[in-house]
Order: C-alpha cells, then sequence, then structure tokens
C-alpha cells in the first residue's frame, strides 16, 4: 500500500439538526466573531441572534456571489477594525470561501495579494488564521473540508486560491436540513459538482486508499439521489423534491467531495472551470456538470491499465443509474443533464474565440496535475468545441 496523508478539519458534525450546536461551539471560540453569509442576509439571521444571545459581538460580513478580490479587501479592513478574533462562514461555497479568507488573513495585515496564486505573489501566510467554523447550506462544493478559498479577480479575468494547510476549518457542521428549501437550479448545479468531486478525486493520478474509500461509493449515491431531487421537483416554480433522504445524501456526498478533492485533487473539468468562471458569470456547478461528459469521454480515449478500469467503472455506474449503454455513458450524462435544464456555457458569454486561450491557462493549472492522463492544449480545446455543440 503507498503511503499517504489525509488533511481534515479537527472535527466534523454531519446530521439533521447539527446546526443548532453551532452558536455554542462558536461561542467557546470567541466573543468577537465575524459571520460571512450569502447574499440573503435573512437566512443568516438565526445563527446571528443565537451568536447575540450568548453574549457574542457579530459583525455579518454579506457575500453577494463568488466572492470578489475588492469584496475581500473591503471585508478584511472590516474585520480588522471590528477587532475579530474568530469567523463562521455560512451559506453556499461562495459564503464558505469568503469567511475562509477573511479567517486568513485578517491577523496577517497583509493584503491579499501577497498570498493569492497565479495573479499574486503566492507567499505563505504571515500568522495563523482565526479559529473558523464552516457552515454549507447548499451540497455541492464541500468547501467546509479544504485548505484553500477561491477569489474572483474581474481585472485580471480570473478565479484563483488562496491557499495554506493552515486554512482547513476548526469545525465544520453540515446539517442537510439548511439545504432543505434550495431551489431546483441551486440543488442541480451545486449537486454536480458534488458528483463531479467524487468522480475527480477517484479517477485522479494521485488517488489513496482513503480517497478511494469515499470517493467510489459516492458516484452511484450522488447521481441517484440528484436524479430523484429532480424527478420529483417542479421546474415551473424552480422547485427541486422536498425529499429529506435524498437530500441527506446529496450532502453526504458533498462532504465526500471536499474530503476527495483536499487529499487526492481534481481534474480537467475543474482546470477548465476555473478558468471559464472567472471569464463569464456561470455558475461553478454549472460548468462542471457541462463539461464532465466530455472529460470523461477524452480521458477514457486516452487512458490503459488501473486508469482504465476506474474509468470503466464510472461509466457503469452512470449507466446502472442513468440508462444506456455503459459505452455510451458520457453521452447519457450529458443528455440527462441537457434535459434538467442545465444551461449551455455558451450562453454566458464564452465563444469559440476564447477556447484556444481558455485550454491553455486550463492545462497549466494545478487541478491539471491530477487528471488521470495527459491532456494537450488541443484536447482541452477540443472538449470546449464539443461541449458547445452539445
Amino acid at each position: 500500500m503507498p503511503s499517504f496523508a489525509i488533511q481534515a478539519p479537527p472535527r466534523i458534525l454531519f446530521g439533521r439538526g447539527e446546526a443548532a450546536r453551532a452558536a455554542g461551539l462558536v461561542r467557546r471560540l470567541s466573543d468577537r466573531i465575524v459571520v460571512a453569509h450569502g447574499a440573503n442576509a435573512v437566512r443568516a439571521a438565526w445563527l446571528i441572534d443565537a451568536l447575540t444571545a450568548e453574549g457574542a459581538d457579530v459583525l455579518p460580513l454579506r457575500c453577494r456571489g463568488e466572492p470578489l478580490l475588492s469584496e475581500l479587501e473591503a471585508g478584511l479592513e472590516a474585520g480588522r477594525r471590528f477587532g475579530a478574533t474568530a469567523v463562521v462562514g455560512l451559506g453556499g461555497g461562495a459564503a464558505i470561501d469568503f469567511g475562509k479568507a477573511l479567517a486568513a488573513l485578517i491577523p496577517s495585515q497583509s493584503a491579499p495579494m501577497d498570498h493569492l496564486e497565479v495573479i499574486g505573489r503566492g507567499q505563505p501566510l504571515g500568522a495563523d488564521p482565526l479559529p473558523y467554523v464552516a457552515i454549507p447550506t447548499t451540497a455541492g462544493t464541500g468547501a467546509e473540508v479544504t485548505k484553500n478559498a477561491v477569489i474572483a479577480s474581474p481585472e485580471h479575468g480570473r478565479k484563483v486560491s488562496l491557499r495554506d494547510d493552515r486554512m482547513i476549518p476548526r469545525v465544520a457542521i453540515v446539517d442537510p436540513a439548511l439545504t432543505d428549501d434550495c431551489p431546483r437550479a441551486t440543488t442541480l448545479a451545486s449537486g454536480l459538482d458534488a458528483v463531479v468531486q467524487v468522480i475527480e478525486p477517484y479517477v485522479s493520478s494521485k488517488a489513496t486508499p482513503f480517497t478511494d474509500a469515499i470517493a467510489r461509493p459516492a458516484i452511484g449515491r450522488g447521481l441517484v439521489a440528484l436524479a430523484r431531487l429532480m424527478a420529483d421537483g417542479d421546474r415551473t416554480t424552480d422547485s427541486a423534491a422536498a425529499d429529506p433522504t435524498a437530500r441527506d445524501e446529496m450532502a453526504w456526498v458533498s462532504l465526500c467531495g471536499g474530503l476527495s478533492l483536499a487529499n487526492a485533487g481534481l481534474g480537467a473539468v475543474h482546470g477548465l472551470a476555473g478558468v471559464i468562471g472567472g471569464l463569464v458569470p456561470a455558475p461553478h456547478g454549472l460548468i462542471c456538470g457541462r463539461l464532465i461528459g466530455q472529460v470523461l469521454r477524452a480521458n477514457r480515449a486516452r487512458a490503459d491499465g488501473l486508469t482504465a478500469h476506474r474509468l470503466d467503472e464510472v461509466f457503469a455506474e452512470i449507466a446502472r443509474v442513468l440508462g444506456g449503454p455503459a459505452n455510451d455513458a458520457p453521452e447519457t450524462l450529458t443528455a440527462w443533464i441537457s434535459a434538467q435544464g442545465l444551461a449551455p456555457i455558451g450562453r454566458f458569454g464564452l465563444g469559440p474565440d476564447r477556447f484556444a486561450a481558455v485550454a491553455a491557462a486550463a492545462q497549466a493549472s494545478s487541478s491539471m496535475r491530477g487528471n488521470p492522463v495527459p491532456l494537450a492544449v488541443e484536447a482541452l480545446e477540443a472538449i470546449l468545441v464539443h461541449e458547445a455543440k452539445a
């Protein structure tokens, strides 16, 4: 058996009702707390009220969408002025990453550009992060258990990471009940992100026995649960199914995806998605969903040995859940995703004139290091061409 390491939060709470413990846990860490939350402040009121009742001083900071560099800079100024000694992130992956970046940089007194990868200087953190507690309200990114925060810089046309081993949250609280009222579109996009994030680590060149143990079973479970939520929902009202069991399953798959990618990396889907997301306002999960079929096909065409066997297992799981021959699984998955109403990436403004530049940037991304086979720039560009025709 090969040697490997495991990176994970010191404490993970999973299950319905676990969010009720959040205020008490956070209050034991600090009495001056930043709560980083999503665009709808009402959804964070329960936590802010509970922390206040526990005697804490609370500074709410809103993340309106994917965290922008300018938004992070403003949040850091506010958090430092407030004298924050702990941070909670409550929301989807964007809010979780926003809070993670605040916790990382508030103590250092340095600028984000000192530490951001690709567009910045990529320096290590100058001080230990503040204690950070992550509470996801969507089932998708798994950001509650990872060591990086993704920040968008429209000026540079990129989404890049702030990354440090010390940025892993102190506590992750995964309460599936917080995802029950997610609308259909959010459920689909975030759910596809979760599924991709167990597929890519499973076939990754950096897979370990640990990531195999959690990623492999989660692939089928995620596909089944997402199909149930879509089949029983109401597209006319953008409502996903009221199915607590399926919501529980998706929350578990999302958590498995976060732990898997933190320890085995990702692949070409995320290599491309990181670049595309910095250029057009398409949701990250949507981009991943639109690309996964074509990336699976491109990888399988170049794979042999154990890598080919793993990809064949993924094909078989897709066929088992969605039907059709296993060999046609990538096309079956793409067709199913389209049938659920997931918009093509091109609808957000990514045209063929940008494909070559996107492919070149993606080929150099850190996510590509985990792709199970080498994919040249031309192969990545072909994936974008095929997606545009799907």
